[in-house]
């Protein structure tokens, strides 16, 4: 077999990376032509350079697009966490891999884990969707505690993500009707994504109790969200996009339970609205 020299790998890199960024513009040049207003604040929160992990909640298909273009500005090129099958499909997994995404089994998360660590002692940026999944209730849904425990032995900044509005582009669970979910053409949505400061790890405190406090700052942050016009609680009957304790017609927290494929090992909620939260209460 014939051996590989620096010099190849470092070509390849580069071809990889020059790929990343043709990918990149694609998508921004298709949320162009979808008439998608990508609205951002607190890129202030996010370091200059060196390495970041960038957690956010997870509401829709178009999250990880979404997420990107935020902080691209920034000059920073994410690489995600994303579903192991995904990379399965041909085209798609190849491309997956030459932007260096990292694939996720389950049920042997080690690799996944070890491969963001690495990312990470290189300087680079890791995103992460710590609820393993689109959340049903669009309520921020127990957390895995990888994207704590990353930030805890790399000593990266752990910036929490709060974004809300891609589930108007194309949502990821089907609504009352029980039709699976299709993109939405109708132009003009306007999806905010909302850094928040630096989560810093206090002395002793573990992979459990920073991913509680990361809970909390990502509820907090889709609170402040959800008052905003564009994203409050529309005339008429309830909507399937918003919570239902923000007059939605999506399953409360309770009732998705049962419905949603929650990791085992995940921390349990303790940050508002939880379980119990009643149609009308806001996030505390």
């Amino acid at each position: 077999m014939p051996r590989t020299s620096p010099g190849d790998v470092a070509r390849r890199d580069d071809a990889d990376a020059r790929f990343h960024q043709r990918v990149l513009r694609g998508g921004d040049l298709l949320l162009r032509a979808w008439g998608v207003r990508v609205r951002v604040s607190g890129l202030e929160h996010l370091p200059a350079s060196g390495p970041v992990v960038l957690a956010a909640n997870h509401v829709s298909y178009p999250d990880f697009v979404l997420v990107q273009k935020a902080v691209w500005p920034a000059g920073r090129t994410v690489h995600f966490l994303c579903r192991a099958d995904v990379f399965d499909v041909r085209v798609v997994g190849t491309a997956m891999r030459r932007m260096r995404h990292v694939p996720v089994d389950r049920s042997a998360p080690a690799a996944a884990y070890l491969q963001a660590r690495d990312e990470l002692r290189a300087g680079g940026t890791v995103g992460i969707f710590p609820e393993a999944g689109v959340s049903m209730s669009y309520t921020v849904r127990p957390l895995m505690r990888g994207a704590a425990a990353l930030a805890l032995e790399t000593g990266a900044p752990l910036v929490p993500v709060s974004t809300w509005g891609g589930q108007r582009l194309w949502r990821a669970h089907a609504g009352p009707d029980g039709r699976r979910p299709r993109p939405d053409p109708h132009r003009g949505r306007v999806v905010d994504v909302a850094l928040s400061a630096p989560l810093r790890p206090e002395p002793g405190e573990d992979a459990t109790a920073l991913t509680v406090r990361l809970g909390r700052r990502l509820a907090e942050g889709l609170d402040r969200l959800w008052d905003l016009p564009e994203h409050r609680t529309p005339p008429g009957p309830p909507v399937p996009w918003l919570p239902a304790h923000r007059g939605g017609s999506a399953p409360t927290a309770a009732q998705s339970l049962g419905r949603e494929n929650v990791p085992r090992g995940a921390v349990p909620v303790a940050w508002g609205p939880g379980p119990g939260a009643a149609p009308g209460t806001a996030a505390g």
